[in-house]
């Protein structure tokens, strides 16, 4: 088995994908943000001490997708074209989702869990002060498209709106 991302010498570097043609990506991922009932409750009436704590999640994951390539070495510089961050409050925390999109060399899998790793550190950050055992779970890419592999969905996994 060979790593696009190593050398012969066995030294990381980013593989090179000049020679690719640009095609439409898509890659949505999923994660989960277990809160106490306290902080459900506080999420579900608006009354956070820090405020609107989804809109700022959704905004920071936004920003998230569009920064990738700068919080990861080998990750390549690419237009984001569309980058969504859906947070829906459940019984026992909040579910997050982004898809991100582009038209570009490779795949948007890094933005897409990007996005949904910082809207969870932010909903952590606006709710730490009233549950500290707040916990980040199950961050994963659960669908994908384009690209050489073509389509792919995580088996198993609920299906995507």
């Amino acid at each position: 088995m060979s790593f696009p991302h190593l050398d012969a010498a066995g030294r990381a570097h980013m593989v090179d994908v000049t020679g690719k043609q640009p095609t439409v990506r898509f890659a949505t991922a999923r994660g989960f943000v277990r809160c106490s009932a306290e902080v459900v409750a506080a999420l579900r009436s608006g009354t956070a001490p820090k405020g609107d704590v989804l809109a700022v999640a959704r905004i920071a994951g936004i920003q998230a997708a569009k920064s990738a390539s700068s919080l990861l070495p080998l990750a390549h510089v690419i237009g984001v074209h569309s980058a969504a961050v859906e947070l829906e409050i459940t019984a026992e925390g909040v579910e997050i989702e982004a898809r991100v999109g582009t038209a570009d060399r490779t795949g948007v899998e890094m933005e897409a869990l990007t996005a949904v790793s910082v809207a969870a550190l932010a909903v952590v950050d606006m709710v730490k002060g009233m549950d500290r055992g707040t916990v980040i779970e199950d961050v994963r890419i659960v669908a994908k498209s384009g690209g050489r592999s073509g389509e792919w969905t995580r088996p198993g996994e609920p299906d995507l709106p």
